[in-house]
């Protein structure tokens, strides 16, 4: 799993070469405070650990980015990338959330959170939906064909639409529009979008709890 060196080039060819042993050029920034850990504990792996983790526990696999490794002097001198890894919405360079429903959007996208609590914070909004000349909510449609109405979760996401009208409304209100094939589409234009199935948005309002 050690990341790949860059190709380097001699005349006008160019070939591939693996990384030697201690090779750190692909490697991300040392942590201060792991290359003090690293000095404790020479002839190890000490993983790299993504900050947006806040668990319990040693962390998942898929929350490890990397591992270094430390020679006898506890210096370190290896990295490996760990396959598994999600980033998580920070790593990724995305912008903070808007509100609490798009805070939820983005970590479900992104193995974080549960998906659970996104139709829970949804259930309780309020959200901006564009609409038609008569008032009535626009519909769209996902590249493979689903039936959907955008909806945006904060002022910040509205400004997307534009000049396009649009309506303010309780998410328990537009559910009473929808047909059922009909899905919903958070945040389109937002770091992290997600089509949404209407009937855990609907248990969640009833007050339901998810399924396990």
């Amino acid at each position: 799993m050690t990341a790949d060196a860059p190709g380097t080039a001699s005349g006008t060819a160019t070939q591939d070469v693996p990384p030697a042993a201690g090779d750190l050029r692909d490697a991300p920034e040392i942590p201060p405070d792991l290359r003090a850990a690293a000095e404790r504990a020479p002839d190890h792996w000490l993983g790299m650990v993504d900050p947006a983790w806040s668990g319990d526990g040693p962390p998942p696999s898929w929350a490890v980015r990397g591992e270094w490794r430390t020679d006898a002097a506890g210096e370190i001198v290896e990295w490996r990338e760990n396959e598994e890894y999600r980033p998580s919405p920070e790593a990724r360079g995305w912008p903070p959330p808007t509100d609490e429903v798009d805070e939820a959007v983005q970590l479900a996208v992104t193995g974080y959170g549960p998906a659970e609590e996104v139709t829970r914070r949804l259930a309780e909004a309020e959200v901006a939906v564009p609409v038609d000349a008569e008032g009535r909510p626009l519909l769209a449609a996902t590249p493979d064909g689903i039936p959907v109405i955008p909806v945006h979760t904060s002022a910040a996401q509205v400004d997307a639409l534009g000049r396009l009208a649009y309506e303010a409304v309780p998410v328990t209100l537009l559910l009473d529009v929808l047909e059922p094939e009909q899905r919903l589409l958070l945040n389109p234009s937002g770091a992290a979008s997600l089509l949404l199935e209407t009937d855990a948005l609907r248990r969640a309002v009833a007050g339901e709890q998810p399924a396990a």
